[in-house]
């Protein structure tokens, strides 16, 4: 694989220019704006978790790896934009296990495993009909159960969480029309997958931030 070599996924992208995907590269502020909405939250929350600093700061890498990939668009920028996310995904799929479901360390490591696995599966038989965008129905269906199950049991992240899902589900949507709406939209719409999809980062930052004990 040449890591260097152009590569044009968007509908926005007419070149190999840094600036061809203006757009899709401006809207990862919204990454940014979102850590730094979390992390004011963070800072006037007693006790300040250190994990979900962590993950405050992963969502602004987020964004600078997106930012990265749609002005650069090679191969080691596209590493860039989506190893943070799959760090993101599993990470805080783990932590919601660990704090807001109270499994033990090793049970929320397996089950972290076990959704990777399964994400597999579930991403190759969406992808003939999301493309590329199967690889996030996994984290869409974790989060909508996660939150599902929490607001059943009364827990203050459900809703929240549920929330999340709402908006991640549009941004997906967004995201999975930007080349079929290319021909009569030349715009396209995968600027809009990055203002919801921040959007939904950070109501994930801030359920953790608000619920950082086991309960």
């Amino acid at each position: 694989m040449d890591w260097f070599a152009p590569i044009d996924a968007y509908c926005e992208r007419l070149g190999p220019g840094v600036w061809a995907e203006p757009a899709n590269a401006i809207t990862n502020l919204a990454f940014v704006l979102g850590a730094a909405v979390a992390l004011a939250e963070w800072r006037r929350a007693p006790g300040r978790d250190g994990v979900s600093l962590a993950f405050v700061l992963l969502v602004a890498v987020i964004g600078l790896g997106s930012f990265l990939f749609h002005t650069l668009a090679n191969g080691w920028t596209l590493l860039a934009d989506v190893l943070p996310i799959a760090v993101f995904i599993y990470g805080y799929f783990a932590l919601a296990l660990f704090r807001f479901l109270r499994l033990r360390p090793a049970a929320a490591i397996a089950g972290t495993i076990g959704f990777a696995v399964a994400g597999q599966v579930v991403e190759r038989l969406a992808a003939p009909v999301l493309g590329s965008s199967a690889s996030y129905l996994p984290a869409l269906l974790a989060l909508g159960g996660m939150g599902a199950l929490l607001a059943g049991r009364g827990h203050g992240a459900g809703r929240p969480l549920l929330l999340a899902a709402a908006v991640f589900a549009l941004s997906l949507t967004f995201r999975t029309l930007d080349v079929p709406l290319c021909p009569t939209f030349a715009l396209g719409t995968h600027f809009l997958w990055h203002v919801l999809n921040a959007a939904t980062l950070t109501l994930c930052l801030l359920a953790a931030i608000r619920h950082p004990r086991r309960a």
